[in-house]
């Protein structure tokens, strides 16, 4: 008996052994990711047409062929990884094995609208990694965010400073926007009707707004940011570009939508923000609304995988911002704190919800 108790714990402690490893080098898979980015692997592949040979994609990288087996055992944690898969090739010397594009990695295409990997590469920045190094050392000061810490000042600083960094951030946006409304429109597009203006805030280029204006010619759309991303921005007939602080003032609209960026707040920034909105549109009676697109975290139950990532995006912000992701509760308590009566979530962006906010 005790023998067996033994064996058992000494597969628990095996176990756990390899759970804690798996941990350590998990930052592997990011980093691969990234390395494969740079390299341009996914958009060789693609061009290819067909699937691509180890020496084929060795060749197209332009790398020494010695390093040949390296390219293979960074393949090999991709494929793992879901972002490529392999298929049996035939060829003069008999069958082999070629690399294609797996779903995930079709949102890594460089021209691709929608892709992700401007994302990818802003994220995984050394100006936005080194924070996690300090973060310790934050938990132990009183500095603002580990960011600050590493940095010395917020987030928006180094945007300003690094050209690159601050494009990759705005495609990333600009990307997402696409893929998001195209959702929005085509599964939510009643949420719009009846409308006859609204302001996306925090609007950034227009994205959002160049898409609402485009579905909907009747509603009068504004983009709303900070003078300095705004000036200079052509409209259309339906669309205009307005230059103003959120924690200020909002311009007045029946509607108000903000995509994915209250989590950059905190609860106490949220709440100012949120109050100008409320008072920039009408009463619930008269058709008055706010819109959010952010995260709903649901601890309870779930997609494990969503709910993980959604957990990490909570950490990011906690590295860099002020904000988090919020649960429903969490939400509920920023509305009837800045003065709203009712909201309705509806769970349709994957990672993020659609919320609507009544005055």
């Amino acid at each position: 008996m005790a023998l067996i108790q033994s064996d058992v714990q000494t597969k628990d402690l095996l176990q756990s052994q390899a759970h804690i490893w798996n941990h350590i080098f998990s930052f592997i898979k990011s980093m691969s990711l990234k390395c494969a980015m740079e390299l341009q692997i996914p958009d060789i592949i693609d061009r290819h047409g067909s699937p691509m040979l180890l020496s084929e994609l060795v060749e197209a990288l332009g790398v020494k062929q010695e390093r040949t087996q390296f390219v293979c055992r960074l393949m090999r944690v991709l494929v793992h990884s879901g972002f490529f898969v392999k298929q049996s090739v035939s060829t003069t010397r008999g069958a082999d094995e070629g690399y294609l594009l797996a779903p995930a990695s079709r949102l890594l295409l460089n021209e691709d609208p929608l892709s992700i990997r401007p994302f990818v590469l802003a994220m995984l920045h050394p100006i936005m990694m080194d924070p996690w190094q300090d973060m310790s050392k934050w938990f132990q000061n009183d500095d603002l965010t580990p960011f600050h810490t590493t940095h010395g000042t917020s987030l928006w600083g180094p945007f300003v400073q690094e050209p690159k960094l601050n494009k990759l951030f705005n495609d990333s946006l600009t990307n997402d926007s696409r893929l998001v409304m195209s959702v929005v429109l085509e599964q939510c597009g009643s949420v719009f009707q009846g409308l006859d203006s609204i302001v996306d805030v925090g609007g950034n280029t227009g994205t959002v707004a160049k898409a609402i204006a485009k579905a909907y010619p009747n509603i009068r759309c504004i983009c709303f940011d900070a003078p300095q991303v705004v000036n200079g921005l052509v409209g259309s007939n339906n669309l205009t570009y307005v230059g103003g602080d959120m924690f200020e003032a909002i311009p007045n609209a029946h509607a108000i939508l903000i995509k994915w960026s209250l989590h950059d707040w905190s609860d106490e920034e949220c709440i100012k923000i949120l109050k100008n909105c409320k008072q920039a549109i009408p009463s619930k009676e008269k058709g008055g609304k706010l819109m959010i697109i952010d995260m709903v975290v649901n601890l309870d139950e779930g997609d494990d995988k969503l709910l993980e990532t959604q957990l990490l995006f909570d950490m990011v912000m906690m590295s860099c911002l002020t904000g988090r992701e919020r649960t429903e509760k969490d939400w509920a308590k920023l509305f009837i704190d800045s003065g709203f009566s009712d909201y309705k979530i509806t769970p349709i962006l994957g990672l993020r919800s659609l919320i609507e906010v009544y005055p």
